[in-house]
């Protein structure tokens, strides 16, 4: 299959979001009506909540990074919350379990996307907080057009919702009819949790002091409220074939919220390319990056084998690390600036051989042998996983299950200059329960801890898992200023990294790196439940052509050829120093879309 590439999207404003048309049309009201990037971003966010509830929710958990207009770097908001004060490796193993299922109560963490939008808004925001929820008020109140998949991935689980979960087929299947796809679709519970928090803070003078209101109502008030009455009487069936009680409560919920935290960067050819902390994924591009200077990387063809085989290898050996040493830093030591150095990548730049590896090859740190020991038992234990039961994981493309969650990604600049990329996800229909009331389930991205102790991703109250969500941004030799990012899990950092290889070294535009054929590697161990490793894996797009696919085969990789287009949603936006804005986005699953004016 063969696609003729578009021009990127051109302007002063605008938006690229990996999902629904709708919300990219909220997002440029937002603009349009003199709000900045995190209006926008912030309605984007809620409506995505009510058009894409398969790919996140309110109370599920959100990284962004906001650079304002004229600041050097940006910073990184975190929306991960916290594991609950009951969240004990030794209450999980006394339930039974080896592992943390992947779906149900028990995988739940605080909620934090909520917040991380607060404090956007507050700090960054000019609109009323009612201009921010009325887009999603309105979809959720007087409904709006299913998505196919969103009504393929209802329809796959209505047995299990009637069976065991009845207030989510109460939810996404009133009148016990699944909704048909194009079919307009209505969450009347969500748009009463909306209004009944308008109308609680609204009486509130001034709009900074309304928006720390809604953050007390929220995290202290009716919502914290209905979710911890339903999680202490719920008893509920989750991945792990068995039905469990959750953790988390009111109070876990009120000791909470959502910080500012320096970003982590390296420089790469003249640019800086700036990523979230250890408690993220993110800095596995920023390890891949520094192995890769200096390999001839910028000299391979993108298309060819070698490009494939040597960006590949390298990813190998950052995921590797990220098993081994990420984590929380604020309870764990980290190694990071070891991790980051130049002689480190060096390192392990030397690792990078003519054949496919197919060993796990975390770097070995002073002081830390034993938790890459550790990482390399692990994933030799997990070569055998098996599914991971009803809910669980994180699948994203189309040739993947529909039954299991995923994500979205916003990325917007303003006319001023000022630049958010966000990657909200969790609080997935498919993953938990819809709390009564509240017309939205919880998160389940607790199953990202280990449940063996001495770990930086053990379970531990209080502690972050250490997630998949990774947006980005980078600044050119020229000054402009990039946002991007994708939904993904596992493979974000790897679509990324590609997408930015092509802008430093192809001289492709936006719309051309983001176009090019794209791969993937599930070599190393899974974030989600079950947490499989498949050595030596290698998915690529039919584009990359038959040569180059027999190539890599004969180097040793594990090929499986993904059908045409399916692999990776990136967007991207960027602003030049005269104020020139410039947005795309894929064509692949036709659900992404760039708006700029």
């Amino acid at each position: 299959m063969t696609f003729t590439t578009r021009p990127e999207i051109q302007g002063t404003f605008g938006v690229a979001t990996s999902t629904h048309w709708i919300a990219s049309a909220v997002g440029m009201k937002m603009l349009e009506a003199g709000g900045t990037a995190a209006d926008a971003a912030a309605a984007m966010g809620f409506t995505l909540h009510v058009v894409e509830p398969h790919l996140n929710g309110p109370l599920g958990d959100m990284p962004l990074l906001i650079r304002p207009a004229g600041d050097a770097a940006p910073q990184v908001v975190c929306g991960q919350g916290v594991a609950p004060a009951a969240a004990t490796i030794a209450h999980y193993r006394a339930e039974g379990l080896d592992r943390i299922p992947g779906s149900g109560l028990l995988a739940t963490v605080v909620p934090g996307a909520f917040d991380a939008w607060m404090l956007i808004l507050r700090d960054h925001g000019r609109l009323p907080l009612r201009d921010i929820l009325e887009p999603a008020i309105h979809y959720a109140r007087h409904g709006h057009p299913v998505l196919p998949r969103v009504a393929a991935t209802i329809a796959g689980l209505a047995d299990f919702f009637r069976d065991e979960w009845p207030t989510s087929f109460e939810t996404w299947l009133p009148g016990g009819r699944a909704p048909e796809a194009g079919a307009l679709f209505c969450n009347p519970a969500l748009a009463d949790t909306w209004e009944r928090l308008l109308r609680e803070v609204e009486g509130t003078e001034g709009r900074a002091a309304q928006i720390e209101a809604a953050r007390r109502v929220f995290y202290r008030g009716f919502v914290a409220e209905a979710v911890d009455a339903w999680v202490r009487q719920a008893c509920v069936m989750d991945a792990s074939g068995a039905a469990h009680k959750g953790v988390l409560t009111g109070q876990d919920m009120a000791d909470w919220e959502a910080t500012y935290e320096p970003t982590l960067s390296v420089d790469y050819e003249g640019w800086t390319v700036w990523k979230a902390g250890m408690w993220s994924q993110g800095p596995s591009m920023l390890q891949s990056l520094r192995t890769l200077e200096g390999s001839g990387i910028g000299e391979m063809d993108s298309r060819g084998a070698d490009f494939v085989h040597t960006v590949t290898e390298a990813m190998k050996l950052s995921f590797a690390d990220r098993e081994a040493y990420y984590g929380d830093p604020a309870h764990s030591d980290i190694p990071t600036e070891r991790l980051l150095s130049a002689d480190y990548a060096r390192e392990r730049r030397a690792l990078l051989g003519a054949e496919a590896n197919l060993d796990q090859r975390p770097g070995r740190v002073d002081g830390f042998e034993a938790q890459a020991d550790a990482a390399i038992a692990r994933a030799r234990a997990s070569q055998e996983a098996q599914g991971g039961g009803v809910g669980a994981g994180e699948p994203t493309m189309a040739h993947l299950s529909e039954k299991r969650g995923d994500t979205v990604h916003i990325d917007v600049i303003d006319r001023w200059g000022t630049a958010v990329s966000a990657t909200p996800s969790g609080g997935w229909l498919q993953s938990s329960p819809v709390v009564p009331g509240l017309g939205m389930p919880l998160n389940s991205r607790a199953q990202m801890f280990w449940l063996d102790e001495g770990l930086p991703t053990s379970l531990a109250p209080g502690r972050r898992p250490r997630t998949t969500l990774s947006p980005s941004m980078a600044e050119a030799p020229d000054g402009t200023c990039h946002a991007f990012g994708t939904p993904g899990g596992d493979q974000q950092d790897q679509w990324q990294l590609m997408l930015f290889l092509r802008l430093v070294h192809s001289g492709m535009n936006l719309q051309e790196a983001i176009d090019a054929p794209l791969f993937n590697t599930a070599h190393f161990q899974g974030s989600f439940d079950p947490r499989p490793v498949r050595p030596g894996h290698l998915m690529i797009e039919p584009d990359f052509g038959e040569a180059v696919i027999a190539d890599l085969r004969g180097r040793g990789h594990a090929v499986e050829v993904a059908a045409p287009w399916t692999i990776g949603r990136l967007t991207a936006a960027c602003r030049t120093p005269d104020g020139l804005l410039k947005a795309a986005a894929t064509p692949r699953l036709m659900q992404a879309y760039a708006v700029g004016r």
